[in-house]
C-alpha cells in the first residue's frame, strides 16, 4: 500500500483498463489522489466501470479519457484532453504496452512498430510533455513499466525485450537528470504477472509440467505496485521483481555469464524462449 502521500494530489495511469495499471489506479485512488484512466476507447466500459467504484470507495475526482497510444497522435490528445479537464497529474504512470511473441520474420510487420510505437515513442511522448511541467514545479512523480525483458536480448520476443530495454535506458537517464529538482523517477522490471499479457502476446496454450509451476509463481500486480512506489519512497532509479526462486536462478546465469562467450549466453537464452515462445 502506497498510504496516504499522495493524497489531493493527481495521477495520470495509462493501460488503466486491468492489469499492473489498473492495480495503480486503485492503490493510488485508496491514498487519496485524483486520477485520471485512459486505455484503449473499446474499452471504455471497463475504465468507467473502474473509475466509477474509484469515485464512490474513495470519494476522489476521476476521469476517463479512452485513447489509442499507439496512433501517432494519440499521446498528443491525451495530453490535450487532461488540458481540457484541467487535470494535471503529479504522478505519471506509464503502464501501457503490449508483447507479441514468437519469431520476429514470422510476425507481422505492422503489429511489430504497433508495439514500438505504444511501448517507446507513446511513452516518451507522454513523459516529455508532463516531465518539463514537473520540473518548473519542483515536484512529481514518473513510474515507467518495463520487465525483466528489458535485462538482456529475448530471442522470439525480439522487439518487446527490445522495446523495455529502450524503456530501462531512458527512465533511468532521467532518474538522474531530474534528480536535482524535486522529481523522483523509477522504471519497474518485473517477470511475468498474472495479468491477460502472455495470453494478448499469443501464449493461449494450456500451462503443464514446468511452465505450469512457473505460472503458479506469477507477481501479482499489486506487488509490483507496491515495489514501484517503495523504489519512489527510497529514491532509487529502478525496481526488479522476479519469479519467487528467480533470484538465485538469475543470479546464477549473471555469474555464468561473466565466464562464457556471448555466443554461448545466446544460445542458452534462445534454448528457455523457444520453451516459451515456440516459433509458429
Amino acid at each position: 500500500m502506497i498510504g496516504s502521500r499522495y493524497r489531493g494530489s493527481s495521477a495520470l495511469v495509462t493501460g488503466a483498463s486491468s492489469g499492473i495499471g489498473e492495480a495503480f489506479a486503485r492503490a493510488l485512488a485508496a491514498g487519496g489522489a485524483d486520477v485520471l484512466l485512459t486505455a484503449l476507447a473499446d474499452e471504455r466500459e471497463a475504465l468507467e466501470r473502474i473509475a466509477s467504484e474509484l469515485s464512490a470507495k474513495h470519494s476522489v475526482r476521476t476521469e476517463v479519457v479512452p485513447m489509442d497510444l499507439s496512433a501517432p497522435e494519440g499521446p498528443k490528445s491525451l495530453v490535450e484532453a487532461a488540458d481540457r479537464l484541467a487535470f494535471e497529474p503529479r504522478v505519471l504512470v506509464n503502464s501501457a504496452g503490449f508483447g507479441v511473441g514468437g519469431a520476429f520474420a514470422e510476425q507481422s510487420l505492422d503489429r511489430q512498430l504497433a508495439m514500438i510505437q505504444l511501448n517507446v515513442l507513446a511513452l516518451v511522448a507522454i513523459t516529455g510533455a508532463y516531465l518539463p511541467r514537473m520540473i518548473r514545479r519542483g515536484d512529481g512523480v514518473v513510474v515507467n513499466i518495463a520487465s525483466t525483458a528489458a535485462l538482456q536480448p529475448l530471442p522470439y520476443f525480439a522487439v518487446y525485450a527490445a522495446s523495455k530495454a529502450f524503456v530501462l535506458s531512458f527512465g533511468e537517464a532521467l532518474w538522474v537528470e531530474a534528480r536535482t529538482a524535486g522529481v523522483r523517477t523509477v522504471t519497474v522490471c518485473s517477470g511475468p504477472v498474472a495479468t491477460a499479457f502472455h495470453e494478448r502476446a499469443g501464449d493461449t496454450g494450456e500451462a503443464t509440467g514446468i511452465k505450469r509451476q512457473m505460472r503458479q509463481r506469477y507477481l501479482t500486480p499489486d506487488a509490483v505496485v507496491d515495489a514501484a512506489f517503495a523504489a519512489v519512497e527510497a529514491n532509487r532509479p529502478r525496481a526488479v521483481l522476479r519469479l519467487r526462486g528467480g533470484r538465485v536462478l538469475f543470479g546464477a546465469a549473471s555469474v555464468a555469464a561473466a565466464f562464457v562467450p556471448r555466443r554461448w549466453e545466446m544460445l542458452a537464452i534462445e534454448r528457455v524462449s523457444r520453451w516459451l515462445w515456440p516459433p509458429e
